[in-house]
């Protein structure tokens, strides 16, 4: 190397970490999602989607797995249209093979929070500037009603 130019290590003193390995974790379960994607074929249905979320939810510590299973009911019911499946090893609902939204629980990234998230492509515009990801202590009916909603108008786009 020239005396100009410097390794980013040697310029800012440390050596960025780059990924968590929390971060490298989902990563290798999307990898996995792909691959069995792939093996299971085009004729692979939401049940196959249904019953790698319920294993999700399954390994989750409480209280993330309560909230998780409730959430599952609350959009399998007002939004049958979406097929189940696993994204990035978190539950996650698509349409057209598209992820609409999806619930990361606290303990995926040792958050404070669970989350549910939409994605970019679900229409929850509001002016210029709008939420798509929603932080979740706790579900009260409050919550579900508001959940309900917010899946029926992320669908209005699709």
């Amino acid at each position: 190397m020239k005396d100009t130019q410097k390794s980013a290590k040697s310029t800012t003193g440390r050596a960025s970490k780059g990924f968590t390995d929390e971060e490298r974790a989902a990563m290798r379960e999307r990898a996995q999602e792909l691959k069995a994607a792939t093996r299971r074929g085009p004729r692979a249905g939401k049940a196959d989607g249904e019953s790698d979320v319920l294993a999700k939810i399954a390994e989750m510590p409480e209280p993330d797995r309560a909230m998780a299973e409730r959430l599952h009911a609350i959009i399998k019911a007002s939004a049958p249209d979406l097929s189940p499946k696993t994204w990035y090893g978190m539950p996650a609902y698509a349409k057209d093979g598209n992820v609409v939204c999806f619930f990361q629980s606290a303990q995926k990234f040792k958050s404070r929070y669970a989350t549910l998230g939409f994605s970019d492509k679900a229409n929850l515009d509001e002016g210029a500037m709008w939420p798509v990801v929603f932080a979740l202590k706790r579900l009260t009916a409050t919550e579900e009603a508001r959940i309900v909603a917010l899946v029926k108008r992320a669908l209005e786009s699709f």
